[in-house]
């Protein structure tokens, strides 16, 4: 039954796809449509007003054994009319048939103009391989759900594998697992074997199939995560954007980019148009919340995340980055100690809840309480939304730290150095990285060590090249330099980071024990009376 729900799925999806690529219709993504499945009473004037539409493609997948039952029909959402209406009974092996069938006739129905290159690409079958097939699917949905942990992103690594296995050939699933690996490059595991490895299979699916635009948005990740080629990848989003004029994530892809070279108002027009192709996906939501809180618009970014909320109730990611929000807007905890008390005993992908349950406690100083949070996680490092893998002894650290434990603290620091020297020694040009070994330097205080390493990360990515991630590895340097007892330098950037786009904020200042070291001196009162206005 799973494996036909999936089958279904990857019908839907397919059918949705072939249509994105005509040029003359607006097409809404699957993720926001997947509300609407299933046998409930609906109203078609509200899910049209919702998507932004003016018709509705209804229809059902069934399948039975080697036979697929295909059922469609379009409805105008203002009258609640049908348009038109088609069934197939085939057999399995016609399934992209059937999609591409099902695509032109729509096209003519909505009077949309097919271009002879739209045609010749919906003609294009992905493979041959039923089976292989219904893998990519399941691949497909797991690189795609809102909240991209490192687990669910490895078993669609291996999912596309094995697609690939059974149909060599599958330029698709090759841009699939090209675009999957960029991303755990991006966000867990910043190697070069895995950069490589992406280059390697977006290069493939381009080989096998030159004009595929999910090649082309494969190739382009490859450049922006693998390489920080902003010029490149973009030349490559650009080309897929061209060939699926309706996918939010080019849009999106080309908006995060413009957000990282500081363009943030062509790059806010880029997500506000990936929204409008993509209005009920968490992700897309979040993600474009991201440029109002960089910028300080708070307000605006909050009613984003509730909007991402609202899409997906289940989602961590959009919870704790609208907790993120409260604080750095408000100094406010509560939203998120409120949402990690709801979170499902047993959750906690890589450390993340952990991490999160354990700075939360940090802010409201709670240090033993956090402590005692930390020391239960069983593994070596925790997931850190914002900077490298954090080794769990350097939480530990710090924590003896504010307990006023030096003795504690200095044996958990020394416990995470040769943790923080392998992390680097692995991709030695990780900047998040080098700024974590920097912290753990200063906590055994080896002061011009520690001063190195976070200077050699502000290096590796100034804010310069990136306006979005370069604060962040910025105030890393900050805070290495006030726990080695640099005042002068840690002030200096902090007046800088305060006015800076996604920079910090008076309220997280005011809040975080990080900078206790500094709290008496009387700049710290100066900055907080000098910013409060922009907060």
């Amino acid at each position: 039954e799973k494996e036909n729900a999936y089958f279904a799925d990857g019908v839907q999806d397919d059918i949705l796809t072939n249509l994105s690529k005509i040029g003359d219709l607006k097409v809404i993504s699957r993720m926001s449509v997947m509300s609407y499945r299933g046998d409930g009473v609906r109203n078609a004037r509200e899910i049209g007003k919702a998507l932004g539409v003016a018709t509705l493609l209804e229809g059902s997948v069934r399948r039975a054994g080697n036979r697929v039952r295909v059922s469609v029909q379009l409805i105008n959402a203002n009258n609640d009319e049908h348009i038109w209406a088609e069934d197939y009974d085939r057999d399995l092996t016609d399934v992209f048939a059937i999609q591409t069938d099902l695509a032109q006739k729509i096209a003519s129905a909505l009077q949309a103009k097919l271009s002879p290159n739209e045609k010749a690409r919906l003609d294009r079958q992905p493979t041959k391989d039923s089976d292989a097939y219904l893998l990519y699917v399941q691949a497909h949905d797991y690189a795609n759900r809102p909240d991209r942990f490192r687990d669910t992103s490895l078993k669609a690594e291996e999912l596309f594998e094995q697609a690939i296995k059974l149909d060599p050939n599958f330029a698709l699933a090759f841009a699939g697992l090209s675009m999957v690996q960029s991303w755990l490059y991006h966000e867990a595991d910043p190697t070069p074997a895995r950069r490589e490895k992406a280059r390697l299979n977006a290069n493939e699916a381009l080989r096998l199939q030159p004009e595929l635009p999910e090649g082309h948005l494969a190739l382009g990740f490859s450049y922006y995560y693998g390489d920080r080629d902003y010029q490149r990848a973009l030349a490559e989003f650009e080309i897929a954007k061209r060939d699926l004029p309706n996918e939010a994530q080019a849009y999106m892809a080309i908006g995060a980019i413009q957000r990282r070279q500081g363009k943030w108002t062509e790059s806010t027009a880029n997500f506000e148009k990936s929204v409008s192709l993509d209005p009920k996906n968490a992700n897309v939501l979040f993600n474009f919340a991201f440029n109002y809180m960089a910028q300080r618009d708070f307000q605006t970014a909050d009613k984003i995340f509730d909007r991402a909320i609202a899409a997906d109730p289940q989602s961590f990611a959009a919870h704790g980055m609208k907790s993120a929000l409260a604080i750095a807007w408000k100094g406010d905890v509560g939203f998120a100690e409120n949402q990690l008390s709801s979170v499902p005993p047993g959750f906690d992908p890589d450390g993340l809840v952990t991490s999160a349950r354990a700075g939360v406690l940090t802010l409201q100083r709670k240090f033993a309480e956090a402590l005692r949070v930390t020391q239960q996680f069983r593994g070596e490092t925790l997931t850190n939304p914002e900077r490298a893998p954090c080794p769990k002894a350097f939480l530990e650290g710090r924590l003896y730290l504010h307990l006023g434990d030096k003795e504690k603290a200095h044996a958990a620091f020394e416990q995470a150095r040769p943790v923080a020297e392998r992390l680097v020694r692995d991709a030695p040009d990780d900047a998040a990285r080098h700024a974590q070994y920097g912290a753990v330097l200063a906590g055994l205080d080896q002061k011009q060590e520690a001063i190195n390493e976070g200077k050699r990360a502000v290096e590796l990515l100034p804010e310069s090249e990136d306006a979005f991630d370069g604060p962040i590895i910025t105030a890393s340097l900050a805070e290495i330099y006030t726990w080695v007892g640099e005042p002068d330098e840690a002030f200096r950037l902090l007046d800088h980071l305060l006015t800076v786009s996604n920079g910090l904020t008076v309220p997280t200042l005011k809040l975080d024990p990080t900078w206790d070291p500094l709290r008496k001196d009387p700049r710290f009162q100066a900055l907080i009376d000098k910013y409060a206005a922009i907060r």
